[in-house]
């Protein structure tokens, strides 16, 4: 796919604007000037019709009286107006006078019901009958291109008729020819001026438009090479700049940046080379099954968990490989029984070994082919986990990096400004003094706030855990939010089941990650909608789902919606989904969503349940279960 540069999207965005702007006023200017011209040609038609009809009515009233005409006959009526009309000396000097001034007049004739020729300026052309021919109030009234191409096109002939009247009945019609042709040599060449200087000012614009775009996008040059220089593995920096204007500002931020970055990255560099190491040794336990549940493939580490050697497990049974007595057989025999997949989990096998198990049903084309069971060594899998989380903080650390470089800038450049005035007017106590120290605090505040966030972000959480029920949890997000929903008309169906769903969390931690989700789902719906909040049981987890009627997530920004700094809203500061997806992990949960455009989207909490045994329940099948978070 074609990526265009900066300079160029923003030389085609002011040349696209323009040339839209001259287009859009060369087209009205064209469609007045034309609509204009054809008004003109048909009020001047229909004056000579009713001049026609006039002269006719004054011929018949002088010539006619004495005349004989039998009230039964139409046809000798026809023939005594005919031959009066033709031989009237006043009609037929203004017949010859319409032809002889009236160059777009292409024809005037008077014609009867039949569409016979009475009268008409053509001699030849009389008791003939006369084809229509296109009205020109339909070109009067028609479109802009219907317009464009009558003068265009090919030269027609289009005609105005005025309907004639004897003694209370249709007799027939007048009927004045007007010819694109004069149309054509009269507006063609002001039609002509009008594109050339459209194109003229088109032309300019593009000029104009790449030379101020060369002018202010020339710092973003020089600042783009220093951020090469800066990200060149065995490139060095280069000195600071000598400026004090924002530009030199800018830049020796960046190189600061740079530097807190190379060390970033030799840190990562040395994690990810002893997390590859780490990953190497590790071996997972995989067992997989046919549709009705026989063993077809099982890897070698499967001995390690199951304690069986692996040509007695291969062909057989999921029942007669799994004891239902056993912690481990207990839960993938009921998922087998109700066709329901195992999330990632840990639990507790015989001997007190700590396990991680999934289980996957496999289906194609909606049809189930199989399914999939994965062991894994619990013990090394926190060790990983906890390398990554190392990680994942360190590269979140970087990003962070850069986008407080960012957001610093405005107000650092603020104050700069602000306390430049404030010296000037030290000794005047006035308004405009108090109201630049005002911007100054108001700038600190926001400064302060962006570095807070990175602290937060950065520094280990200690959780308040407490044993509670997350439908309380729950009643007490929608209470807080209630204010929200409100204002958006927006309906809240609540189904928090009948039994308690124990949880051992933080609750402020859990109750912000909830509240996030539930402002964001309202705000989606600004014109109101539904709201559904969900709270049940999954095998050992307490599931909530909080699902909106909005407009939905679309493809290209699902995978960045946990990104700190990211957001969609105007007046958002990306920082609620990165926290709420961090205090899911920080307590062994798991967060995901669904979304369909214009169907909404569902956003879906899964923590740990909290389950008290008895003494005489801890047995070799008993367990702690806690939830892993799936990869974001």
């Amino acid at each position: 796919m074609l990526r265009l540069r900066l300079k160029t999207k923003l030389v085609l965005a002011i040349s696209g604007m323009v040339f839209a702007l001259v287009a859009a006023l060369s087209c009205l200017y064209i469609s007045q000037i034309l609509r204009q011209r054809i008004n003109e040609s048909y009020d001047s038609a229909d004056f000579i019709a009713h001049q026609v009809l006039h002269a006719a009515r004054q011929a018949l009233e002088t010539d006619l009286p004495g005349s004989y005409v039998k009230p039964q006959s139409s046809t000798q009526a026809r023939d005594l107006i005919a031959e009066t009309l033709q031989k009237d000396s006043a009609v037929e000097g203004l017949l010859e006078s319409i032809v002889g001034y009236s160059a777009e007049v292409y024809d005037t004739a008077l014609v009867d019901r039949n569409g016979v020729t009475l009268l008409d300026t053509d001699s030849a052309a009389i008791n003939k009958p006369v084809p229509r021919r296109p009205a020109l109030s339909r070109l009067r009234d028609g479109g802009f291109l219907d317009q464009v191409w009558a003068v265009y096109g090919p030269a027609r002939v289009y005609e105005v008729t005025l309907p004639v009247q004897r003694q209370g009945a249709p007799f027939g019609e007048i009927r004045v020819g007007l010819s694109t042709l004069f149309l054509k040599q009269e507006l063609i060449p002001q039609l002509n001026r009008a594109l050339l200087l459209s194109g003229i000012a088109m032309l300019v614009s593009f000029v104009l438009a790449a030379f101020l775009s060369n002018i202010a996008l020339r710092p973003l040059g020089v600042i783009a090479r220093r951020l090469d220089a800066m990200t060149a593995e065995a490139g060095k920096l280069e000195p600071e700049v000598d400026r004090t204007d924002e530009f030199g500002a800018v830049s020796n931020r960046i190189d600061r940046l740079g530097r807190q970055m190379h060390d970033v990255r030799e840190v990562f560099s040395a994690l990810k080379e002893n997390l590859d190491q780490l990953m190497s040794t590790l071996q997972d336990g995989l067992i997989l099954f046919t549709r009705d549940g026989r063993i077809v493939l099982v890897s070698a580490s499967v001995e390690r968990f199951l304690g069986r050697p692996r040509g007695e497990i291969l062909g057989q049974m999921v029942e007669n490989v799994f004891n239902d007595s056993s912690r481990l057989g207990h839960i993938v025999l009921d998922a087998f029984a109700l066709r329901q997949e195992v999330p990632s989990r840990e639990i507790e096998v015989e001997y007190g070994r700590r396990v991680q198990l999934s289980l996957d049903f496999i289906s194609e084309r909606g049809a189930p082919i199989g399914a999939l069971l994965t062991m894994r060594d619990a013990e090394s899998v926190h060790r990983i986990e906890n390398e990554i989380e190392l990680s994942r903080r360190l590269a979140a650390i970087g990003r962070l990096t850069s986008g407080v470089a960012h957001e610093v800038k405005n107000p650092i450049n603020a104050i700069v400004i602000h306390l430049e005035i404030l010296r000037e007017r030290l000794l005047k106590l006035d308004p405009e003094t108090r109201r630049h120290m005002d911007i100054i605090n108001t700038e600190i505040h926001r400064l302060d706030r962006v570095v807070q966030t990175l602290v937060n972000f950065s520094r280990p959480v200690e959780l308040k855990l407490c044993e509670l029920d997350l439908r309380s949890l729950v009643s007490e997000v929608v209470s807080l939010a209630a204010p929200e929903i409100e204002s958006h008309n927006i309906e809240v169906i609540k189904e928090l089941g009948q039994h308690p769903l124990p949880v051992l969390v933080d609750a402020d931690l859990i109750k912000q990650a909830i509240l996030n989700v539930v402002v964001n789902g309202a705000q989606a719906m600004p014109g109101g909608g539904t709201l559904v909040i969900r709270a049940f049981a999954s095998l050992q987890a307490a599931v909530v789902e909080v699902h909106d009627t909005g407009a939905g997530i679309s493809p290209e920004i699902r995978d960045k919606i946990f990104d700190l700094y990211f957001t969609t809203k105007q007046a958002g500061s990306g920082i609620g989904l990165a926290l709420t997806y961090r205090a899911m992990q920080l307590h062994n949960g798991a967060l995901d969503f669904e979304s369909s455009p214009g169907q909404g989207t569902t956003f879906r909490f899964m923590l740990p349940l909290a389950v008290s045994e008895t003494p005489a329940q801890r047995g070799s099948d008993a367990m702690d279960e806690t939830m892993i978070p799936p990869p974001h």
